[in-house]
């Protein structure tokens, strides 16, 4: 029932291209057209958070580490559903730019893991109202473009993002823990003695 409603939103989804939004959702589901968003989020840590940076750096990595893995081997290779390019029922239906349909499988997305953890974590640190609307929207369209392209269902992308977004707060709140418990060390070791 669910994963025909979810074939079903997917054709419908799916059919809404033309020419034009072809190349911009190619675009946007690509990986090296967002270097300048992601520097541009580091140059802003690093001088917001200062000494603080390099730590947070390594939750970043941990964190984009995990998040990737985490959606190819616990549930792409473990799930194996296949992506809609490579279902037999759905052939000759789906819309596919460039002819690029990707590995076999297809749940979940790693696209919407990783761009969801990538937003979660950026705007837990960041914590401005425009950066959060900013790149949630940015998280969001990164996620429709693999529906658009035809390599994911709708569900791949939906529970990819809460992968994501699950991902990219616990690390956040592995890195509170990690920094308040550095700050009570100093605070031990800096204190007078009575």
């Amino acid at each position: 029932m669910l994963e025909r409603l979810d074939q079903q939103l997917f054709l419908f989804l799916n059919s809404l291209n033309s020419p034009f939004w072809d190349s911009v959702m190619h675009a946007i589901s690509g990986k090296v057209i967002w270097a300048p968003l992601y520097l541009a989020i580091l140059i802003f840590l690093g001088i917001r958070y200062k000494r603080k940076f390099l730590i947070i750096l390594l939750f970043i990595i941990l964190a984009v580490t995990l998040a990737d893995q985490f959606s190819v081997q616990l549930f792409k290779n473990l799930v194996q559903r296949l992506r809609p390019c490579h279902e037999p029922s759905l052939e000759g239906l789906v819309h596919l730019v460039n002819g690029e349909c990707g590995g076999q499988f297809g749940f979940v997305s790693s696209h919407a893991t990783n761009s969801f953890n990538v937003a979660i974590l950026s705007l837990l640190l960041i914590k401005k109202r425009w950066f959060t609307i900013s790149i949630i929207l940015w998280a969001i369209v990164v996620g429709y473009s693999r529906i658009y392209l035809g390599v994911h269902y709708p569900g791949d992308v939906i529970c990819g993002s809460l992968l994501g977004a699950f991902t990219g707060w616990i690390i956040y709140r592995l890195y509170v823990l990690t920094d308040n418990k550095i700050l009570q060390n100093r605070i031990f070791f800096n204190s007078p003695e009575p």
